[in-house]
């Protein structure tokens, strides 16, 4: 037996992983059933109690042996009071006072460090419990962590087809009238139950079949080769192409940066799956290893673009929950494409064999990053908070529903105090705007609900003057006459959405037919797809709706949808006339001239 091989599982043991998952499934349960009982009616006791049953039950279904092993014992404590003690701290951040606050923000990544930290030290308890010491050679690391992955996703499989087929067999019995077995399936606790049992089995399975969790890895590592060369090729090739095309479609794009990351993770997955399978081997012919090691010194370009990218983003709108969680993820994908460049110029012995080093201090690093980032020693609220209270502080004049929202419902007890502080700034208290702002910001009872405290949630603007402080009008234009305004909040003419409380929009007033008349285009703004528009025209007096306008998808490639909604709050529409007018039999509708491209031009 190696260093990696699991030991086998007595009876006892193996009854105790499957029991153990079922009492995780029936804790999970018991906080969904008893939500507002105490002490689940605390965020912060909720907070605590999941993040304790979804790791430290788990952790012991992977790595139990021996029950009466004291070492797993110990196990269990040390990592109960380092669960409890980081969860205590965000059940604070995402309590508070105030109602409607969105807790996902920071459970998210809270959930998401707790699973890589438990991932990480896992083979190392593992090792510990099987020879006695923390000295894992690398192989026997590698091996665990794969073990441990691939029985997890055996385990999650195994249960989803239980459970098709349990479907399945209940319809069976439906159609004979017995709704037994349908009435137990479907009930929270009988849920509960055969899911945490499944996943038990699922877990023992894993556990117990060496071969065929093997077999599983030794596909996956097969596809990783071969997929690797191509992955390989196409980051070298980018990179070589990137100076003839210039660098600003990559600051324009607003995945750019998380496109580079991916192309830098999968990089780091596929070539440790292709190093350890073919140890002592010649993995690739030479042609193929230096192409694979030219990926890898270009990795760190990849880590400075994304860095870089994340860099401008900061610099113009401030730190964010979610730009630092993306710096974050872009400074420890930096740690492993530097330390791979390394492994490759360094070379000794066999081929990559640098990595081993690179992927040990680099685990550590994700560890405790993982764990401080979900501390208060690096805290990602306390810098989003400062950063974006700084940004309206220096500008009172961006104190608007959209800046104020995510300080409200996203950041947590601490964003409802900073904007309760920020009311009582000199500079912001001076302005009646910005405060009456605040305060309406802060009287939603939801992020989607009325301004006014204790009205019923009515996503719908009601007067003119709240539209007016809502809509904006492009920069240089004039502003639309007063029954435009009345005629949009009475529902007479098309909105385009902008009648919603928090949405974006602009409105731009030019003579867009050539008439000698204004015309209005309503225009509401979005991050992704670009914008919705609704053309208005006054005839006889009176404002109608003419047409619809969408610029979505309108945007090339080196071009963003915010490069457009900027192009409109500027005013900056462009008037293209037609060569051909419509044309109309008489008594028939007008129609349009469709301009047939030649046979020999049409691609």
């Amino acid at each position: 037996m190696n260093d990696a091989t699991p030991p086998a599982l007595p009876l006892a043991s193996r009854a105790a992983i499957v029991l153990i998952a079922l009492l995780q499934g029936l804790a999970l349960y018991a906080v969904f059933a008893l939500d507002e009982s105490a002490p689940f009616n605390d965020i912060a006791h909720r907070c605590r109690w999941m993040a304790w049953v979804l790791t430290v039950p788990t952790a012991m279904a992977l790595t139990l042996v021996n029950l009466r092993d004291r070492r797993m014992w110990l196990h269990v404590a040390v990592g109960s009071i380092v669960v409890l003690l980081l969860a205590s701290w965000i059940g604070w951040n995402v309590g508070g006072d105030a109602t409607g606050m969105e807790p996902s923000g920071l459970l998210g990544p809270f959930s998401i460090c707790m699973a890589a930290a438990t991932f990480i030290i896992l083979p190392y308890w593992q090792y510990r419990l099987q020879h006695g010491h923390w000295r894992a050679p690398y192989p026997a690391l590698f091996e665990l962590a794969w073990q441990n992955a691939l029985t997890l996703a055996l385990a999650a499989l195994f249960t989803g087809l239980t459970w098709m087929l349990l479907g399945m067999g209940a319809g069976l019995f439906l159609v004979v009238n017995i709704d037994l077995f349908q009435r137990i399936l479907t009930d929270p606790a009988g849920i509960a139950v055969v899911t945490g049992t499944l996943m038990g089995f699922g877990v023992l399975i894993g556990r117990t079949q060496h071969r065929a969790i093997q077999v599983i890895r030794l596909v996956l590592f097969a596809l990783c080769r071969g997929l690797l060369p191509l992955l390989s090729l196409m980051a070298v090739v980018f990179l070589l192409i990137l100076p003839f095309t210039g660098l600003a479609s990559l600051w324009t794009t607003p995945s750019a940066a998380s496109l580079l990351i991916w192309v830098s993770l999968l990089l780091v997955v596929f070539t440790n799956a292709v190093y350890q399978h073919h140890v002592g081997q010649s993995t690739y012919p030479r042609w193929l290893r230096h192409l694979v090691d030219a990926s890898l010194l270009v990795l760190p370009i990849y880590a400075g673009l994304a860095l870089y990218a994340m860099y401008l983003r900061i610099a113009q709108y401030g730190w964010t929950l979610e730009r630092f969680w993306g710096v974050v993820v872009v400074v420890l994908v930096s740690g492993y494409a530097v330390g791979y460049a390394l492994a490759v110029l360094r070379r000794r012995g066999r081929w990559l064999e640098g990595i081993e080093t690179a992927n040990r201090w680099m685990c550590w690093t994700v560890l405790a990053t993982a764990l401080l980032a979900s501390s208060p020693v690096l805290d990602g609220t306390r810098i989003s908070v400062a950063s974006q209270v700084a940004r309206l502080q220096s500008d009172p004049a961006m104190l608007d529903s959209k800046e104020l929202i995510p300080l409200r419902f996203k950041m947590g007890r601490r964003g409802v105090e900073a904007l309760r502080e920020l009311r009582q700034d000199p500079q912001v208290s001076r302005d009646a705007r910005a405060v009456d702002a605040i305060n309406k910001v802060l009287a939603r009872e939801t992020r989607w609900s009325d301004d006014q405290p204790g009205k019923p949630a009515d996503n719908t603007l009601r007067d003119v003057a709240t539209l007016q402080r809502q809509l904006s009008v492009a920069k240089g234009l004039p502003t639309p006459s007063p029954d435009w305004w009345t005629a949009v909040v009475e529902g007479k003419l098309r909105s385009a959405d902008c009648l919603r409380v928090g949405q974006e929009c602009v409105v731009l007033v030019r003579d867009l037919d050539g008439d000698g008349n204004d015309d209005l285009l309503l225009c509401e703004l979005t991050g992704y797809v670009g914008a919705h528009c609704v053309l208005h025209v006054r005839e006889n007096g009176q404002w109608r709706n003419e047409a619809a306008v969408n610029f979505l998808g309108q945007y090339g490639r080196g071009h963003s949808a915010d490069e457009g909604n900027a192009a409109l709050r500027a005013g900056q529409l462009e008037i293209h006339d037609q060569r051909w007018p419509r044309l109309a039999l008489p008594h028939g509708k007008p129609v349009s001239v469709d301009v047939i491209v030649p046979e020999e031009t049409a691609p």
